[in-house]
């Protein structure tokens, strides 16, 4: 048997890509006329109320997320899958910098990169490709057999559950833990991070940024042009 290659572990939008995929690919799908431009005024309270800083990120999330799963019932896969390659053609370079960099440098040591996210599979292994990475998870939209969106997701409490996912990937692509790295920005990633031999918290929120603190995890920050370590 082969030697086992180290792990790493990234989660996507706010640690690799500087906004949301999923967020981008909703514009788009209104953009291109896909969706109807009412779809905006199911979550644009929420979203104002994010940007005043008067609410809450998640909450913004969750409600485009709702929108989008209603309005893709009945939605062709091409007219979807065209908009997120235009949203990644268009993107694929917004990244932050210290990923960026920890990618390049992870591969260049032979580490299986894997990035486990809560955007639409569809999208975010174009984007991961783009970045460099071995193995993308997403939210596995389902289509029906007029190749057209019935608005339900595959084995969604799985791909929520980042931890499992990561040690599916460890047992199915012949992997090791032993030098492991991960790097996530919410407490969503937590499970995921507290498995890996050296967790990163990138950009966190304060949940995490206090579970980090209290594990001694290491933390880092990009800010415009500078990065640094709390």
């Amino acid at each position: 048997m082969a030697d086992k290659r180290p792990v790493a572990v990234f989660d996507i939008d706010g640690t690799v890509f500087r906004w949301s995929l999923f967020l981008d690919l909703v514009d788009k799908l209104i953009t291109n006329g896909v969706f109807p431009k009412e779809t905006r005024d199911a979550y644009e309270d929420a979203r104002l109320k994010w940007l005043d800083r008067k609410g809450d990120y998640q909450a913004y999330v969750t409600k485009a997320v709702e929108v989008f799963g209603k309005q893709l019932k009945g939605v062709p896969y091409g007219d979807v899958a065209n908009a997120a390659g235009e949203v990644i053609e268009e993107k694929k370079d917004r990244v932050y910098r210290y990923t960026r960099d920890l990618i390049k440098d992870l591969k260049k040591k032979g580490y299986f990169l894997l990035a486990i996210s809560h955007s639409p599979k569809f999208i975010a292994d174009g984007f991961g490709y783009e970045a460099g990475f071995d193995k993308v998870y997403g939210f596995f939209y389902e289509t029906g057999a007029s190749d057209r969106f019935t608005g339900t997701i595959e084995d969604e409490e799985l791909i929520r559950n980042k931890a499992a996912i990561l040690q599916r990937a460890v047992r199915k692509e012949n992997l090791t833990l032993d030098g492991s790295i991960g790097v996530g920005d919410t407490e969503s990633d937590i499970p995921m991070l507290e498995i890996v031999e050296n967790p990163i918290a990138f950009n966190p929120n304060k949940k995490l940024l206090d579970h980090a603190k209290k594990r001694n995890w290491k933390i880092v920050v990009e800010r415009k042009d500078v990065i640094y370590e709390i």
